[in-house]
C-alpha cells in the first residue's frame, strides 16, 4: 500500500487565472482514510485531477509511494488508482463487459466475485440475461445505483492499493446511498483511500478530514474535532443537517 505526498502544491487551469489550489500539502499514510470536504469550486475534484495527472501542477510536488508521479509512466500510475465518481464511465455493452473493464483479463468467476462483493449479484441472477444484460449508452437502462455498484466491481477486480472516491453517492437518494456505502465499505477495505465530498455524512468515519476554503486548507482534523472548533465545518455540517431535516419535514404525510 503506497503513500500518497502532496507538497506545497499551487495549481490554476489557465495561465494568469486564479489559483484553484494554493500552497496545498497533505500526506496520506499507507492504509489511511482522508476526506477532503469544501463547497463546490473549493478545489477538491483538482487533487484527484492531478493525482491522476490530468493535469501537473505549477508549482509543488504530487509523489505515491515518495515517487514524483512524473517519474511515473501514466500506465504504471494508474494502475495504482481506481476511481469511483459522480460520473462513471458506462460503456454501452453489458453489465459483465462493464465489470470485466477492471482487469480485462479476469476469469468470469472472478467478474462474478466482485460483483458479490459489490452487492449487485442478486440484482444480476434477476435478469433473464443475467451478466449478459446490455446497459445502454452510459448505463441509461439501468438505475444510478447500480451504475455506481457496476463502478464499485470494477474497481473491486481492479484490485488497485489507492481508491479515490470522488463524489461518488452525490446523486444517489437516501436508502440508494446506503446500499452503494456497503459496497464502498467493502471496496475501501485494506487500501490507501482518498474521498471527495461535499455531503460530510460520508466522511464522518475518515481518520482525517481537510476542508478546502477558496483553494486552501482552512481546517483539518477528524469529524469530532472539528465539529468542537466550531469553524467551517462545523458551519457546513449545520447547514446540512437543516437541509437533511427540511426534506424529512416535507416527506411527513398528515394522518
Amino acid at each position: 500500500q503506497p503513500s500518497i505526498a502532496l507538497r506545497n502544491v499551487s495549481f490554476a487551469y489557465k495561465a494568469g487565472a486564479a489559483p484553484v489550489l494554493a500552497d496545498i500539502s497533505l500526506d496520506i499514510q499507507p492504509g489511511q482514510h482522508v476526506a477532503i470536504v469544501g463547497t463546490s469550486g473549493a478545489g477538491k475534484s483538482t487533487i484527484a485531477n492531478l493525482l491522476l495527472r490530468f493535469w501537473d501542477p505549477q508549482q509543488g510536488t504530487v509523489a505515491i509511494g515518495g515517487v514524483d508521479l512524473r517519474r511515473l509512466r501514466l500506465d504504471e500510475l494508474r494502475n495504482l488508482i481506481a476511481v469511483v465518481s459522480q460520473r462513471n464511465y458506462i460503456f454501452n455493452s453489458t453489465i459483465g463487459d462493464n465489470i470485466r473493464m477492471g482487469r480485462p483479463g479476469a476469469s468470469q468467476a472472478e467478474v462474478e466475485q466482485a460483483a458479490r462483493r459489490a452487492n449487485l449479484a442478486e440484482w444480476i441472477a434477476s435478469l433473464p440475461q443475467g451478466y449478459d444484460t446490455p446497459v445502454g449508452e452510459m448505463g441509461s437502462k439501468v438505475s444510478g445505483g447500480q451504475r455506481q455498484r457496476i463502478a464499485i466491481a470494477r474497481a473491486l477486480l481492479k484490485d488497485a492499493p489507492i481508491l479515490i472516491l470522488d463524489e461518488a453517492t452525490s446523486n444517489l437518494d437516501v436508502e440508494t446511498e446506503r446500499e452503494v456505502n456497503a459496497a464502498i465499505h467493502e471496496l475501501a477495505r485494506g487500501r490507501t483511500v482518498l474521498t471527495i465530498a461535499h455531503r460530510l455524512s460520508t466522511v464522518r468515519t475518515a481518520s482525517e478530514i481537510l476542508v478546502l476554503e477558496q483553494g486552501r486548507i482552512a481546517e483539518r482534523g477528524t469529524h469530532a474535532e472539528l465539529l468542537r472548533r466550531n469553524g467551517v465545518y462545523a458551519r457546513i455540517f449545520e447547514l446540512q443537517q437543516d437541509e437533511v431535516d427540511a426534506r424529512l419535514d416535507g416527506a411527513v404525510v398528515p394522518a
